[in-house]
């Protein structure tokens, strides 16, 4: 079902790190580290600036897969991995895509699952990686029956 799309990936979408999203991430999460919040404090710093939380990345959007559906309900989170070149500064325009990486079986206890590997990019405007992440999603036996029938 899925495994002709592998290798397939989205059109880059341009996402900004803004200041007040970058701040209210950091609030949900509970990280107030004063590199994303106090511009003083991210003056004396290394980086110059203001940066975001590692995971702010959750917040891009990285574009559809044509072609690529995926059930709406059942999913399970398998893994999740950020690999930074640097961090990402406020105020930053980053282009996103999505990769469709892999696709695998393996059987459970429960049934046969699918593992659904991606990765999500992000560059800056010059075309040089700033982030890749590594997901998987897993899809149980019982899940794709239901959602195919």
């Amino acid at each position: 079902m899925w495994q002709s799309l592998v290798g397939s990936r989205s059109r880059p979408v341009i996402n900004w790190v803004e200041r007040g999203a970058v701040r209210k991430f950091a609030e949900a999460i509970g990280d107030l580290n004063p590199l994303y919040l106090d511009e003083e404090v991210a003056k004396k710093s290394r980086y110059r600036r203001l940066i975001a939380p590692p995971t702010f990345p959750q917040t891009f959007d990285y574009g559809t897969i044509e072609g690529l559906r995926l059930p709406e309900s059942g999913l399970i989170h398998g893994e999740q991995r950020f690999d930074y070149v640097r961090p990402l500064f406020v105020g930053e325009e980053i282009h996103c895509y999505r990769v469709f990486q892999d696709m695998y079986e393996k059987k459970g206890s429960r049934g046969r699952l699918t593992f659904l590997v991606f990765s999500r990019v992000g560059e800056d405007r010059k075309g040089e990686t700033l982030f890749k992440t590594r997901d998987v999603i897993i899809v149980t036996e019982t899940v794709l029956k239901e959602w195919t029938e």
